[in-house]
């Protein structure tokens, strides 16, 4: 079950910024309630949900920095060409992660706990807890930064495991045994499988 609230809440990601001049905790309430209701109107036309996602994901998140921080200290060391290409296939597969994760949490329920201040002067975690009817509610905590463009997410946390730092130990073994290019493919293959996985639907 965390998987797919992990899932869902990646999704929210690109999202975040539609409102940046709001606070993080109402950027998170508003975005919450705006997801959840695409989820619901659109369930059976997945194309189009995928369209709404795609048209806001370029402009509203800094995926640079979030795949600099999910990839480590190999970051430093990846050419332009290989940073370029990480991060797109890493902002693909959060867009494929959460659109497979669609159907299954058109019922989620996100309530918003409240706030707290950040590790930096610039940030702050909104706490919330997404459960499904009938089942223990999960607590998922949204880290934000303030940007030039407004408050923007960099990571979120599942009942206290870190979406970035699970995936930089992943990508830290891949990288450790083929290198960055072995991490680009990787990630490219899982995209291709999930983009596949849904054409097949």
């Amino acid at each position: 079950m965390k998987r797919w609230i992990a899932s869902l809440v990646i999704g929210l990601i690109p999202l975040f910024a539609l409102a940046a001049n709001d606070s993080p905790e109402q950027i998170t309430r508003k975005v919450s309630d705006d997801v959840l209701a695409i989820i619901k109107s659109n369930e059976k036309d997945p194309t189009k949900v995928r369209d709404l996602v795609d048209a806001r994901v370029a402009p509203l998140a800094d995926y640079t920095r979030m795949t600099a921080l999910a990839v480590g200290r190999y970051w430093r060391t990846a050419t332009p060409e290989q940073q370029q290409a990480l991060t797109r296939e890493f902002r693909t597969m959060l867009v494929r992660t959460y659109l497979s994760a669609l159907t299954v949490y058109k019922n989620a329920e996100v309530e918003v706990k409240g706030s707290r201040p950040g590790a930096g002067d610039d940030e702050q975690s909104v706490r919330t807890e997404v459960s499904l009817p009938g089942q223990k509610p999960i607590p998922v905590d949204f880290s934000f930064e303030r940007t030039r463009q407004g408050w923007k997410v960099f990571d979120i946390s599942v009942d206290g495991i870190s979406f970035i730092v699970n995936n930089r130990n992943q990508f830290s073994a891949v990288i450790r045994k083929d290198g960055v290019d072995g991490l680009i493919k990787l990630l490219a293959d899982r995209n291709n499988a999930l983009k596949n996985g849904a054409a097949a639907k």
